[in-house]
């Protein structure tokens, strides 16, 4: 009976030295801990701060409407394992803006900077100066709005070219028919502007200038997203990219800012895991 007692007793002190073992354990920790076990992040923070971020040069600054809508789309795409996330390049082409301002942007999401900023044609039939009209048509020679995935290339009658995976259904998915591509253009020049008040125009295709088009290519062809956005009200309300729930965020995109920012995941509307 001694001996049960004594053997209880023991087991009693262990008991007490683990518990206060636990409890001393350094806070630094535990929270590490927690934050590795579903490190969580506010998406619209990280889409405004990759805003910021991004190092806009010379050119001109993209407005954030436009970028956030862009970002938005890529990160969608990204997750349901669209795109190349060895270039993560995203092409944003800004129909809401004149034709003789600069309104193309290819920006490089690792190294938050801008390599392009440059001029971009729109389809005939989609309006002179202002792109006012898309279609998703053969033959309309209208641009078509949404997200795209760059194929590979070809020479064609406007020599290298890009292939285009529309992956809007009903707004852009009829591309490829369509020979919907990126590619070179004489009337894609500051001259053409200077002497008809607007950029030349082309078939549909989002068309640039000659001068940029093998730069143009090389950094945006196998598998990166390109979106042509104007604020349309039937585009903005359907398309998949836009509207689909966003789940996770890419660690390895993460502003530099907000790298260490990260709370414990606790179900909260609004917050999405980082990995």
């Amino acid at each position: 009976m001694k001996k049960l007692i004594l053997c209880l007793s023991v087991l009693s002190t262990v008991g007490v030295s683990l518990k206060l073992a636990i409890a001393n354990e350094p806070t630094s920790t535990k929270t590490a801990t927690s934050a590795n076990a579903a490190t969580t992040l506010d998406a619209p923070s990280f889409i405004k701060k990759t805003y910021e971020a991004i190092d806009f040069g010379k050119g001109e600054k993209i407005s954030f409407e436009a970028f956030e809508k862009g970002l938005l789309g890529f990160l969608n795409l990204r997750n349901s394992g669209k795109l190349n996330t060895e270039k993560n390049i995203l092409t944003i082409a800004d129909f809401s803006l004149s034709s003789t301002k600069p309104r193309l942007w290819v920006i490089d999401l690792k190294d938050k900077k801008v390599l392009l900023n440059d001029y971009v044609a729109h389809g005939q039939g989609s309006g002179l100066e202002y792109a006012t009209a898309f279609s998703n048509t053969n033959n309309s020679h209208q641009s078509s709005l949404g997200f795209y995935v760059t194929a590979g290339t070809y020479v064609g009658k406007h020599g290298n070219s890009l292939r285009l995976n529309g992956m809007d259904a009903g707004f852009n998915s009829a591309a490829l028919e369509r020979a919907v591509v990126v590619h070179g253009a004489d009337y894609v020049s500051k001259d053409f502007i200077a002497g008809q008040k607007r950029l030349g125009r082309s078939w549909g295709c989002p068309a640039v200038s000659n001068q940029v088009i093998g730069k143009v290519i090389n950094w945006i062809k196998d598998g990166t997203c390109l979106f042509i956005y104007a604020p349309q009200k039937a585009y903005l309300a359907s398309s998949q990219w836009l509207n689909k729930k966003l789940d996770r965020l890419p660690s390895d995109l993460m502003p530099s800012d907000l790298r260490m920012a990260s709370v414990p995941d606790s179900g909260t509307q609004g917050h999405i895991t980082v990995n």
